[in-house]
Protein backbone atom coordinates (compact mmCIF):
# COMPACT_ATOMS: atom_id res chain seq x y z
CA UNK A 1 0.00 0.00 0.00
CA UNK A 2 1.46 3.42 -1.11
CA UNK A 3 1.71 6.70 1.65
CA UNK A 4 -1.34 8.05 -0.08
CA UNK A 5 -3.76 5.03 0.21
CA UNK A 6 -2.20 4.81 4.16
CA UNK A 7 -3.36 7.90 4.65
CA UNK A 8 -6.78 7.66 3.35
CA UNK A 9 -7.30 4.37 5.10
CA UNK A 10 -6.11 6.08 8.29
CA UNK A 11 -8.53 8.63 8.00
CA UNK A 12 -11.44 6.58 7.62
CA UNK A 13 -10.66 4.33 10.02
CA UNK A 14 -10.25 7.27 12.54
CA UNK A 15 -14.02 8.57 11.24
CA UNK A 16 -15.68 5.23 11.92
CA UNK A 17 -13.78 5.07 15.12
CA UNK A 18 -14.99 8.70 16.25
CA UNK A 19 -19.01 8.25 14.07
CA UNK A 20 -18.79 5.08 16.16
CA UNK A 21 -18.61 7.10 19.57
CA UNK A 22 -20.59 9.78 18.36
CA UNK A 23 -23.33 7.31 17.80
CA UNK A 24 -23.02 5.10 20.31
CA UNK A 25 -24.73 3.53 21.91
CA UNK A 26 -26.87 1.47 18.87
CA UNK A 27 -27.81 -1.38 20.83
CA UNK A 28 -29.21 -2.11 24.77
CA UNK A 29 -26.56 -1.91 26.98
CA UNK A 30 -25.76 -4.32 30.32
CA UNK A 31 -25.09 -3.03 33.80
CA UNK A 32 -23.63 -6.00 35.51
CA UNK A 33 -24.55 -6.01 39.12
CA UNK A 34 -22.56 -8.32 41.25
CA UNK A 35 -25.12 -8.86 43.93
CA UNK A 36 -28.64 -10.38 44.13
CA UNK A 37 -31.38 -8.26 43.50
CA UNK A 38 -33.06 -5.98 45.96
CA UNK A 39 -29.28 -4.46 47.32
CA UNK A 40 -28.18 -0.76 47.55
CA UNK A 41 -25.86 -1.74 44.20
CA UNK A 42 -28.75 -2.85 42.64
CA UNK A 43 -31.15 0.04 43.60
CA UNK A 44 -28.56 2.34 42.46
CA UNK A 45 -28.11 0.79 39.12
CA UNK A 46 -31.47 0.89 38.59
CA UNK A 47 -32.11 4.18 39.27
CA UNK A 48 -29.15 5.59 36.97
CA UNK A 49 -30.21 2.86 34.48
CA UNK A 50 -33.80 4.40 34.12
CA UNK A 51 -32.04 7.85 33.38
CA UNK A 52 -29.51 6.39 31.13
CA UNK A 53 -32.25 4.70 29.04
CA UNK A 54 -33.77 8.37 28.58
CA UNK A 55 -30.75 10.04 27.28
CA UNK A 56 -30.17 6.80 24.99
CA UNK A 57 -33.25 5.44 23.93
CA UNK A 58 -31.55 2.21 24.48
CA UNK A 59 -32.37 -0.89 26.55
CA UNK A 60 -30.48 -0.89 29.76
CA UNK A 61 -30.32 -4.38 30.96
CA UNK A 62 -29.42 -4.78 34.91
CA UNK A 63 -27.58 -8.17 35.16
CA UNK A 64 -27.27 -9.57 38.51
CA UNK A 65 -24.23 -11.74 39.02
CA UNK A 66 -24.20 -12.98 42.68
CA UNK A 67 -21.48 -14.40 44.60
CA UNK A 68 -17.78 -14.67 45.83
CA UNK A 69 -18.00 -11.20 47.97
CA UNK A 70 -19.02 -9.26 44.05
CA UNK A 71 -16.22 -11.32 42.78
CA UNK A 72 -18.18 -13.11 40.26
CA UNK A 73 -19.52 -9.96 38.44
CA UNK A 74 -16.09 -8.44 38.57
CA UNK A 75 -14.42 -11.43 36.75
CA UNK A 76 -17.59 -11.14 33.85
CA UNK A 77 -17.44 -7.64 34.15
CA UNK A 78 -13.66 -7.42 33.41
CA UNK A 79 -13.41 -10.07 31.05
CA UNK A 80 -16.54 -8.80 28.90
CA UNK A 81 -15.78 -7.18 25.18
CA UNK A 82 -14.44 -3.75 25.50
CA UNK A 83 -16.82 -1.66 23.75
CA UNK A 84 -19.03 0.00 26.11
CA UNK A 85 -21.53 -1.84 26.02
CA UNK A 86 -21.30 -3.69 29.40
CA UNK A 87 -20.69 -1.83 32.27
CA UNK A 88 -19.69 -2.51 36.05
CA UNK A 89 -22.21 -1.39 38.77
CA UNK A 90 -19.13 -1.75 41.48
CA UNK A 91 -19.61 -1.31 45.30
CA UNK A 92 -16.11 -0.19 46.78
CA UNK A 93 -15.32 -3.51 47.91
CA UNK A 94 -14.68 -5.69 45.27
CA UNK A 95 -12.57 -2.93 43.80
CA UNK A 96 -10.50 -1.84 46.84
CA UNK A 97 -10.48 -4.87 49.87
CA UNK A 98 -11.75 -8.19 48.08
CA UNK A 99 -7.81 -7.93 46.26
CA UNK A 100 -6.58 -8.08 50.11
CA UNK A 101 -8.92 -10.38 51.29
CA UNK A 102 -9.15 -12.95 48.81
CA UNK A 103 -6.13 -15.42 48.58
CA UNK A 104 -6.94 -15.96 44.45
CA UNK A 105 -9.02 -13.52 42.45
CA UNK A 106 -9.95 -14.43 39.14
CA UNK A 107 -9.57 -10.95 38.19
CA UNK A 108 -7.39 -7.66 38.58
CA UNK A 109 -9.40 -4.99 39.53
CA UNK A 110 -6.48 -2.19 39.01
CA UNK A 111 -5.53 -3.78 35.73
CA UNK A 112 -9.00 -5.08 34.23
CA UNK A 113 -11.21 -2.31 34.98
CA UNK A 114 -10.95 1.84 34.61
CA UNK A 115 -12.71 3.73 36.59
CA UNK A 116 -15.56 5.57 35.21
CA UNK A 117 -17.75 7.93 37.93
CA UNK A 118 -18.66 7.49 41.53
CA UNK A 119 -22.08 7.42 41.41
CA UNK A 120 -22.93 7.75 44.90
CA UNK A 121 -22.48 7.34 48.23
CA UNK A 122 -23.99 6.73 51.71
CA UNK A 123 -23.77 5.02 55.09
CA UNK A 124 -25.20 2.13 56.46
CA UNK A 125 -27.44 1.31 59.07
CA UNK A 126 -27.16 -1.34 61.90
CA UNK A 127 -30.67 -2.79 62.04
CA UNK A 128 -32.52 -5.57 64.32
CA UNK A 129 -35.60 -7.48 64.35
CA UNK A 130 -38.56 -5.44 66.58
CA UNK A 131 -38.52 -8.57 68.74
CA UNK A 132 -34.65 -7.78 69.53
CA UNK A 133 -35.04 -6.66 73.03
CA UNK A 134 -31.97 -4.21 73.07
CA UNK A 135 -34.01 -0.92 72.22
CA UNK A 136 -30.51 1.40 71.93
CA UNK A 137 -26.45 0.93 70.61
CA UNK A 138 -25.57 0.21 74.12
CA UNK A 139 -27.81 -2.41 74.91
CA UNK A 140 -26.96 -4.41 72.18
CA UNK A 141 -23.46 -3.93 72.57
CA UNK A 142 -24.05 -5.05 76.12
CA UNK A 143 -26.00 -7.93 74.76
CA UNK A 144 -23.48 -9.57 72.68
CA UNK A 145 -20.53 -9.18 75.59
CA UNK A 146 -22.73 -11.39 77.80
CA UNK A 147 -23.06 -14.16 75.20
CA UNK A 148 -19.34 -14.14 73.21
CA UNK A 149 -20.62 -15.73 69.85
CA UNK A 150 -24.25 -16.36 70.25
CA UNK A 151 -25.45 -13.60 67.84
CA UNK A 152 -25.63 -13.97 64.06
CA UNK A 153 -25.30 -10.97 61.44
CA UNK A 154 -25.44 -11.22 57.84
CA UNK A 155 -23.96 -9.27 54.79
CA UNK A 156 -23.76 -9.51 51.10
CA UNK A 157 -20.77 -11.83 51.64
CA UNK A 158 -17.36 -12.32 52.50
CA UNK A 159 -15.63 -9.02 52.13
CA UNK A 160 -18.28 -6.84 50.61
CA UNK A 161 -19.10 -3.34 51.86
CA UNK A 162 -21.83 -4.73 54.53
CA UNK A 163 -19.12 -6.96 55.85
CA UNK A 164 -16.36 -4.92 56.35
CA UNK A 165 -18.99 -2.72 58.08
CA UNK A 166 -20.40 -4.68 60.43
CA UNK A 167 -16.46 -6.01 60.98
CA UNK A 168 -15.55 -2.33 61.62
CA UNK A 169 -18.53 -1.91 64.16
CA UNK A 170 -17.17 -5.23 65.81
CA UNK A 171 -13.97 -4.27 66.24
CA UNK A 172 -14.95 -1.03 67.70
CA UNK A 173 -17.28 -2.26 69.90
CA UNK A 174 -15.46 -5.37 70.92
CA UNK A 175 -17.60 -7.85 70.89
CA UNK A 176 -17.68 -11.33 69.15
CA UNK A 177 -20.13 -12.60 66.78
CA UNK A 178 -20.88 -15.13 64.32
CA UNK A 179 -20.69 -14.27 60.06
CA UNK A 180 -23.63 -15.33 57.54
CA UNK A 181 -22.85 -14.31 54.62
CA UNK A 182 -25.29 -14.50 51.82
CA UNK A 183 -25.32 -13.85 47.84
CA UNK A 184 -26.75 -10.09 48.39
CA UNK A 185 -28.39 -7.33 51.30
CA UNK A 186 -31.77 -7.84 50.07
CA UNK A 187 -31.35 -11.74 51.04
CA UNK A 188 -29.82 -11.06 54.30
CA UNK A 189 -32.18 -8.35 55.23
CA UNK A 190 -35.18 -10.89 54.41
CA UNK A 191 -33.83 -13.52 56.95
CA UNK A 192 -33.25 -10.66 59.12
CA UNK A 193 -36.86 -9.88 58.82
CA UNK A 194 -37.65 -12.94 58.85
CA UNK A 195 -35.99 -13.26 61.99
CA UNK A 196 -33.38 -15.48 60.91
CA UNK A 197 -30.52 -13.64 61.93
CA UNK A 198 -30.15 -11.08 64.97
CA UNK A 199 -28.64 -7.95 62.63
CA UNK A 200 -27.35 -6.83 59.81
CA UNK A 201 -25.08 -3.48 58.59
CA UNK A 202 -26.65 -2.89 55.45
CA UNK A 203 -26.82 0.26 53.69
CA UNK A 204 -29.34 2.52 54.37
CA UNK A 205 -30.95 2.44 51.15
CA UNK A 206 -31.24 -1.08 51.05
CA UNK A 207 -33.30 -1.40 54.63
CA UNK A 208 -35.05 2.18 54.47
CA UNK A 209 -38.45 1.13 53.77
CA UNK A 210 -38.13 -1.58 56.60
CA UNK A 211 -37.49 0.85 58.95
CA UNK A 212 -40.07 3.17 58.10
CA UNK A 213 -42.56 0.43 58.01
CA UNK A 214 -41.44 -0.87 61.80
CA UNK A 215 -40.18 -4.59 60.21
CA UNK A 216 -36.60 -3.43 61.87
CA UNK A 217 -34.96 -1.59 63.99
CA UNK A 218 -32.58 0.70 62.96
CA UNK A 219 -29.97 1.40 66.44
CA UNK A 220 -27.49 3.23 64.36
CA UNK A 221 -26.10 4.80 61.51
CA UNK A 222 -22.31 4.70 60.16
CA UNK A 223 -22.17 8.43 59.08
CA UNK A 224 -20.27 11.12 61.54
CA UNK A 225 -24.12 12.40 62.20
CA UNK A 226 -27.35 11.42 61.71
CA UNK A 227 -29.17 10.71 58.40
CA UNK A 228 -31.87 13.31 57.45
CA UNK A 229 -33.85 10.17 56.11
CA UNK A 230 -34.02 8.67 59.88
CA UNK A 231 -33.07 11.55 61.75
CA UNK A 232 -34.47 9.82 65.02
CA UNK A 233 -31.52 6.56 64.57
CA UNK A 234 -28.25 7.70 66.28
CA UNK A 235 -25.29 7.85 64.41
CA UNK A 236 -23.04 4.91 65.47
CA UNK A 237 -20.50 7.43 66.45
CA UNK A 238 -22.78 8.72 69.58
CA UNK A 239 -21.73 5.49 71.68
CA UNK A 240 -18.42 4.92 69.93
CA UNK A 241 -16.80 7.90 69.35
CA UNK A 242 -15.08 8.87 66.61
CA UNK A 243 -16.77 5.68 64.00
CA UNK A 244 -17.31 5.97 60.67
CA UNK A 245 -17.74 3.63 57.66
CA UNK A 246 -20.04 4.90 54.65
CA UNK A 247 -20.58 2.93 51.24
CA UNK A 248 -20.10 4.05 47.26
CA UNK A 249 -21.41 2.53 44.12
CA UNK A 250 -19.49 3.48 40.85
CA UNK A 251 -19.28 2.77 36.95
CA UNK A 252 -16.32 0.94 35.72
CA UNK A 253 -16.05 -0.50 32.27
CA UNK A 254 -13.04 -3.47 30.85
CA UNK A 255 -9.81 -1.75 30.46
CA UNK A 256 -9.82 -1.28 26.23
CA UNK A 257 -12.88 -0.02 25.92
CA UNK A 258 -12.45 3.34 23.65
CA UNK A 259 -11.79 6.60 25.84
CA UNK A 260 -14.67 8.12 23.53
CA UNK A 261 -16.95 6.08 25.27
CA UNK A 262 -15.86 6.18 28.34
CA UNK A 263 -16.31 10.10 28.22
CA UNK A 264 -20.13 9.83 27.21
CA UNK A 265 -20.85 7.40 29.71
CA UNK A 266 -19.11 9.55 32.24
CA UNK A 267 -21.04 12.76 30.77
CA UNK A 268 -24.41 11.63 30.57
CA UNK A 269 -24.30 10.03 33.66
CA UNK A 270 -23.27 12.78 35.72
CA UNK A 271 -25.68 14.90 33.36
CA UNK A 272 -28.38 12.37 35.17
CA UNK A 273 -26.91 12.70 38.79
CA UNK A 274 -27.59 16.34 38.38
CA UNK A 275 -31.52 15.57 37.46
CA UNK A 276 -33.73 16.68 40.35
CA UNK A 277 -35.58 13.66 40.41
CA UNK A 278 -32.88 11.39 40.33
CA UNK A 279 -31.46 13.77 43.52
CA UNK A 280 -34.30 13.61 45.34
CA UNK A 281 -34.96 9.85 44.95
CA UNK A 282 -31.33 9.53 45.98
CA UNK A 283 -31.81 11.52 49.13
CA UNK A 284 -35.05 10.14 50.65
CA UNK A 285 -32.86 6.83 50.43
CA UNK A 286 -30.32 8.23 52.35
CA UNK A 287 -27.88 8.16 49.24
CA UNK A 288 -25.85 11.26 47.91
CA UNK A 289 -24.92 11.33 44.26
CA UNK A 290 -21.55 11.70 43.67
CA UNK A 291 -20.31 12.15 40.06
CA UNK A 292 -16.65 12.73 39.93
CA UNK A 293 -14.08 12.42 37.20
CA UNK A 294 -13.17 9.26 35.70
CA UNK A 295 -9.11 10.35 37.29
CA UNK A 296 -10.52 11.48 41.13
CA UNK A 297 -12.62 7.91 40.91
CA UNK A 298 -9.41 6.28 39.82
CA UNK A 299 -7.56 7.95 42.82
CA UNK A 300 -9.78 7.32 45.21
CA UNK A 301 -9.73 3.75 44.76
CA UNK A 302 -6.42 3.30 45.01
CA UNK A 303 -6.11 5.50 48.21
CA UNK A 304 -9.46 3.59 49.47
CA UNK A 305 -7.72 0.21 48.50
CA UNK A 306 -4.78 1.15 50.58
CA UNK A 307 -6.55 1.91 53.83
CA UNK A 308 -8.35 -1.74 53.55
CA UNK A 309 -4.99 -3.65 52.80
CA UNK A 310 -3.83 -2.09 56.28
CA UNK A 311 -7.27 -2.66 58.06
CA UNK A 312 -7.77 -6.31 56.41
CA UNK A 313 -3.74 -6.97 57.84
CA UNK A 314 -4.20 -6.21 61.15
CA UNK A 315 -6.87 -8.26 61.75
CA UNK A 316 -6.39 -11.22 59.75
CA UNK A 317 -9.85 -10.71 57.74
CA UNK A 318 -8.49 -13.54 54.43
CA UNK A 319 -10.64 -15.79 52.45
CA UNK A 320 -9.18 -19.21 50.97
Amino acid sequence: MNKARMIVAASLLFAGTAFAADAYPVRPVRIIVPFAPGGATDIVARLVAQKLNEAWGQSMIVDNRAGAGGNIGGDIAAKANPDGYTLFMTSGSIVTANQHMYAKMPFNPGKDLVAVTNVASGPQALVVHPSNPAKTLKEFIAMAKAKPKSMTYGSAGVGTQTHLAAENFIYTAGIDVTHVPYKGEGPAVTDLVGGQIQFVTPNLSAAIAFINTGKLRALGVTSKERSPQVPNVPAIAETLPGFENLGWFGFMVPTGTPKAVIDKVHADTVKALRNPDLVKRFNDIGMMPVGNSPQDFARDIKAESARWEKIIKERKLQVN
